[in-house]
């Protein structure tokens, strides 16, 4: 799988290169401007979100390629069940948007912890790294027409939602449980790594609780077609509210880059939302995986 994953980001790479070379002008010495501040690059706002597209698509299609080296069908291997209900989709789809307001304590406490003493100098370099992410995230974040929203949506809602959802819930995770025997095993530490990967230490809990959920969907309905739409949901939700913010469809006081706790009768009504949508799912979910064995591809 590592394999896999390096030689596809190895040739996603190098086509995302290729295209913004020749297709939008990006000269070699413009490459490391791309990487701090895309706006001095003329075309460099498309030029960077087409490569760090392509980067992440070749990674989740190397991944894609495993079920074709133990000999099995790509639907056999990430779908060992067969998707049960539509709906399943659009609640999932719902959970992810129901659990952004319970998170919100999580995300505040998360983005301002502090390490112990003796890792003052990982902190400072996290908290730098961080805000680079940061002013280089909130320069990609600039939506002045509905097209630009168009292609974020594509490169940060669509492409992470495959490419990572494969990677991560499709490869990783059943390897990992069959390994230490034990789903929730498999789950946690998908989740940990599925986190730790993004380098953002000062989101690592929510992401990581993210990467949970996404897990136990997968794990529950047999289907990667399920986590892909609640990680796509996810991605765009924020997107949108991003989009609506910067054309004065939301209220002035509404910051995006903000990590406000909401009124606690919100996150209450939220969560008990999200308790009731993770219940029938995984009734309805483990009735479906009794009525249809799943069918476990080859272990590496």
């Amino acid at each position: 799988m590592l394999g896999l994953v390096a030689a596809g980001l190895c040739v996603g790479s190098f086509v995302g290169l290729g295209v913004a070379m020749l297709g939008f002008g990006v000269s070699a010495a413009q490459i490391a401007q791309l990487a701090t501040n895309p706006a001095l690059v003329p075309h460099g706002w498309y030029a960077l979100m087409l490569m760090q597209g392509l980067q992440l698509a070749g990674a989740g299609a190397g991944a894609a390629l495993l079920p074709r080296v133990l000999r099995q069908s790509l639907g056999r291997y990430f779908a060992p069940r067969p998707l049960g209900e539509a709906w399943w989709l659009a609640a999932a789809a719902a959970l992810t948007v129901c659990l952004l307001p319970v998170l919100s304590p999580v995300v505040a406490w998360n983005a301002d912890v502090h390490f112990p003493a003796f890792l003052q100098d990982f902190e400072h370099w996290a908290r730098a790294e961080e805000d680079r992410l940061a002013d280089l995230t909130k320069s990609l974040m600039q939506f002045p027409t509905a097209g630009r929203l168009a292609v974020g949506l594509l490169v940060v809602g669509v492409v992470p939602a495959l490419a990572e959802e494969v990677v991560f819930r499709g490869v990783m995770q059943p390897n990992l449980v069959r390994w230490f025997n034990s789903r929730h095993v498999g789950v946690w530490l998908t989740a940990a790594v599925f986190s730790a990967i993004h380098v953002q230490f000062f989101g690592f809990v929510p992401r990581m609780l993210l990467g949970l959920l996404l897990g136990y969907l997968y794990e529950w309905s047999g289907n990667i077609l399920v986590p892909m739409a609640a990680h796509f949901t996810n991605n765009a939700f924020q997107l949108v509210l991003v989009y609506l913010a910067q054309h004065g469809f939301l209220s002035a006081t509404f910051d995006p880059d903000a990590t406000p706790v909401l009124p606690w009768p919100t996150i209450a009504g939220a969560a008990l939302l999200s308790v009731a949508l993770l219940y029938l799912l995984h009734q309805r979910m483990s009735a479906a995986a009794s009525a249809a064995p799943t069918i476990p591809p080859t272990s590496l």
